[in-house]
């Protein structure tokens, strides 16, 4: 079986990563690694702590080869960024941020496909973890295609626009979706009207995060929340700032801000550039403090 190891890897835990709300399709194994599909890829990824003091371990990609690694598997998990400078930076004179970061050091923004957060984030609505997991997974066993086998599981691609875009909401009831079936297959049919590549487009770096949201809430079914949150896992657009009800907690018990545009103009101002770092690092704070 192909690996790749890597050593003197730090800010990159797996369960940080894979269970902080930004993605769907990992799941965590006995042994506390996590095996997932991405593109139609499937890896399992661990991490081995060396280093108490600096965080420092290695990171083992298995059923990866070398150059899978280097052409896709090192973008999507933003192993070129410098989060140490990233949290240095959110820390400063912020005790709270201090102790998110604490808390979270091992959290790494994923670099997703546009259309699968989209629509991801579309069936995440009033919805919890396990059950968005559920949905999307039938949803890529009944429309997505055969990937193949990885620790005696079957594995399936997420299903693509033209696949959607023949269905109708009965079509998905399988997928137990309720209201948000019909939004899917209107995204499918906009993001084909549109043209494939306006979507991703959207990543272009001379393309404002503004500009980027505003054509994103043109989708039917997708709010300022779901928006920010397409933007910031698969657009590059790390300014953003998501409000959920765990945001939305976490700046009214630690910063004393209860209102969307509160919140908002909060974030902005001392977050800046970094806000949709800030906001993950506080998510998984909050969230993961009071389940304990």
């Amino acid at each position: 079986m192909s690996q790749v190891i890597l050593k003197h890897v730090r800010d990159f835990l797996p369960d940080h990563v894979f269970d902080c709300g930004q993605a769907f399709r990992w799941q965590r194994e006995e042994d506390g690694s996590y095996t997932g599909i991405v593109g139609g890829r499937i890896a399992n990824i661990r991490f081995d702590q060396q280093e108490e003091n600096t965080g420092e371990g290695q990171l083992v990609l298995s059923n990866v080869s070398e150059s899978e690694f280097s052409e896709f598997w090192k973008y999507y998990l933003d192993l070129d960024r410098d989060y140490r400078e990233i949290q240095n930076v959110l820390a400063q004179e912020d005790p709270v941020m201090k102790a998110a970061i604490a808390f979270g050091r091992g959290i790494r923004i994923l670099r997703q496909d546009p259309w699968e957060t989209l629509i991801s984030f579309l069936i995440s609505q009033n919805n919890h973890i396990p059950r968005i997991r559920k949905c999307i997974e039938t949803l890529c066993e009944c429309f997505g295609k055969p990937a193949g086998t990885y620790r005696g599981r079957a594995f399936y691609s997420f299903p693509e626009p033209e696949a959607l875009a023949e269905l109708t909401a009965e079509d998905l009831a399988v997928c137990r979706l309720g209201y948000r079936e019909q939004y899917l297959v209107k995204a499918a049919r906009k993001v084909l009207e549109d043209g494939t590549r306006r979507l991703r487009d959207m990543s272009d770096p001379e393309i404002s995060g503004e500009e980027a949201f505003s054509y994103i809430t043109e989708f039917c079914g997708v709010g300022p929340k779901v928006a920010n949150c397409i933007l910031l896992f698969s657009l590059g657009k790390y300014d953003r700032f998501p409000v959920d009800v765990w945001v939305k907690k976490v700046m009214k018990n630690y910063y004393g801000l209860e209102t969307p545009k509160e919140i908002a103009a909060f974030a902005e101002k001392k977050f800046g550039r970094y806000g949709g770092f800030a906001q993950q690092y506080l998510f998984y704070y909050i969230r993961e403090s009071e389940q304990e």
